[in-house]
């Protein structure tokens, strides 16, 4: 029997933290919530959360610091983070995406969205696949999220390994954007235009390898 997933969500609106951690509770989840930043790091390392909900704008540390701070710890590497907030603009939306999170989200979401966003999420997650790609140096390990180049081992967030790991399945295959989105974000997660080249171009850093190629107008492809 598969194990119960636990949420934690943190936002400084008491209302909008018991409708989404009702709505999650009556979809099987167990739910813990924070009112602001420091509360969520510190239930975070108690509670080990598989998803946690952030909003950017909160009292002390702000969403943005939350994520940074727990993507630096082993513990949160891969843990699933979203960003449900009520700024729209691009920029934050980049920075937000930059830091590691999983997707972005903006408010007022209804609570059903919310959840169907969380459930695809966790489907492909636990999707099957091929547990280990090798190609000349480099290896993606799947199950174990890891990346190694020659010989050393790579931190990727959770995005980009699953981005770098679509574009390698298939060397010299070019990915339509489109395809892209639907593979790694899924249909039901709307993302902006941009999120794609922000999580290449963090790939390209810290590969320190440009193993992905830009065909301008069409999509991307992965050669080595």
């Amino acid at each position: 029997m598969a194990s119960v997933k636990k949420i934690l969500i943190a936002d400084d609106e008491p209302d909008i933290l018991e409708i989404i951690q009702f709505n999650l509770q009556s979809e099987g989840y167990e739910v813990a919530t924070a009112k602001n930043g420091d509360e969520a790091i510190e239930l975070a390392k108690k509670f080990q959360p598989d998803l946690i909900i952030l909003d950017v704008m909160m009292p002390g540390k702000n969403g943005i610091d939350v994520c940074n701070i727990l993507r630096m710890q082993p513990a949160f590497q891969n843990t699933l983070i979203i960003f449900l907030s009520a700024l729209s603009d691009e920029g934050t939306e980049v920075r937000g995406l930059e830091t590691g999170a999983d997707d972005y989200l903006t408010k007022p979401i209804s609570p059903k969205i919310l959840v169907s966003k969380v459930n695809a999420l966790f489907r492909r997650v636990n999707k099957d696949e091929v547990p280990v790609l090798q190609i000349n140096d480099l290896i993606i390990d799947r199950e174990k999220y890891i990346i190694v180049y020659k010989g050393e081992e790579i931190i990727l967030a959770r995005k980009e390994f699953e981005l770098l790991a679509l574009l390698a399945s298939r060397p010299g295959k070019v990915f339509l954007r489109n395809e892209i989105l639907n593979q790694v974000w899924g249909t039901e997660v709307i993302v902006g235009d941009r999120t794609i080249d922000v999580h290449i171009r963090k790939i390209r850093q810290k590969l320190n390898l440009d193993c992905i190629r830009t065909v301008k107008g069409v999509g991307y492809k992965f050669e080595m």
